[in-house]
């Protein structure tokens, strides 16, 4: 709460020193310093919660930031998060709250974006995932690297606190990979992995030099029920479900005995929420691992089974297989569990069963 406190006062004092600028909402004509007046305790005329930060979250329409985008605004309110991409939206996307174009390439549209719309944290997901950031190495490149090194100064010269997420990815052949732990030896072998790697270290680089309220988090394969497949290597988990009730097989493009760390789409969106909210008094580490299970595509078919009883798989390993030797077996979450009291609520069984529950009408 005091974060949030400091947050406000830091927007208090900012537009107390400037000029007011008339605004319409709806039938109400009001200024800027309209909302400082207002009660504290409600949205004012804009649906804007003056006690709550104002959150920009970047590549938005991916995997993870349109579910983020609707628990952050039950929690912030609906105007204080604001989606963005270069994707034009969906009917039910516009119609849940504020949306925004941003090329985060462009650095120049987003600071006025966060001048205008008085920013407080940026959550930065813009970002090639693993396979088909190995197919266009260049463009991963741009958009990795390049977008993050614009957040990053953007936080720094407007003091905001920025998430970048981080990834399995980060670690390599050369990183022990059962138990993979938070600091270790990483050296990944995509352009994905480096990427991220750069992030955490640019982001720890800028904490330690300018004092930025960086965060990150390196997730597992994230497995959710309404997404489908978005060029990951664990999207296997994903489209296997999809597949089971539509065609009853499933080519996988693993070996069966390839193992690796998982979570849940709600306990990912969980820890990130948590996450943002962590004195940095509680965080002995800016990026920290955090899981939920470790399985294989054998087991996860197994699974499968339960509910599909004549499902069939079959193993075709592709390029993917490469990059999933290389990546952990089983994440060392407990640093974080530790420190900030993170915990999963899904396992192996759960997750199946919250799938199956909300896919099976679908199909039939």
């Amino acid at each position: 709460m005091a974060k949030v406190i400091s947050n406000f006062a830091r927007r208090t004092r900012t537009l107390m020193n400037a000029p007011v600028l008339a605004c319409k909402a709806g039938s109400v004509t009001c200024s800027k310093n309209w909302r400082l007046n207002s009660s504290f305790v409600g949205a004012d005329a804009e649906g804007v919660n003056p006690l709550h930060p104002k959150i920009l979250i970047t590549g938005s329409l991916g995997q993870l930031g349109t579910g983020l985008a609707r628990e952050l605004r039950q929690k912030y309110g609906r105007n204080n998060v604001i989606m963005s991409d270069i994707i034009k939206p969906s009917k039910e996307v516009k119609e849940s709250g504020p949306y925004l174009f941003a090329d985060i390439l462009e650095f120049k549209a987003l600071q006025e974006m966060i001048v205008t719309h008085d920013i407080d944290w940026i959550i930065h997901f813009s970002a090639l995932l693993s396979a088909v950031g190995e197919n266009n190495v260049p463009l991963a490149m741009r958009v990795n690297i390049e977008g993050l090194h614009n957040v990053l100064e953007l936080a720094r010269q407007y003091r905001l606190k920025l998430f970048v997420p981080s990834t399995i990815g980060a670690f390599g052949p050369d990183s022990p990979r059962n138990p993979t732990p938070d600091m270790c030896i990483q050296r990944p072998r995509t352009i994905y992995g480096v990427s991220k790697v750069h992030a955490e270290l640019m982001g720890e680089y800028y904490f330690h030099k300018y004092g930025l309220d960086f965060r990150s988090l390196r997730f597992p394969g994230v497995i959710s029920a309404d997404t489908h497949a978005g060029g990951g290597t664990t999207d296997y988990a994903v489209a296997i479900f999809h597949e089971a009730l539509r065609t009853g097989t499933f080519n996988c493009y693993l070996r069966p005995d390839t193992r690796m760390p998982m979570m849940y789409i709600t306990d990912c969106l969980k820890s990130v929420a948590q996450f943002m909210e962590v004195p940095d008094s509680d965080m002995k580490l800016r990026t920290y691992n955090v899981t939920a299970m470790s399985f294989t595509p054998e087991e996860l078919a197994e699974e499968v089974k339960k509910y599909v009883p004549n499902f069939t798989i079959t193993y075709n390993p592709d390029g993917r297989q490469q990059i999933a030797d290389s990546w952990p077996e089983v994440f060392d979450d407990h640093n974080a569990r530790a420190d900030w009291g993170w915990k999963h609520e899904h396992d192996l069984q759960a997750m199946c069963k919250i799938i199956f529950d909300a896919i099976t009408p679908m199909y039939r």
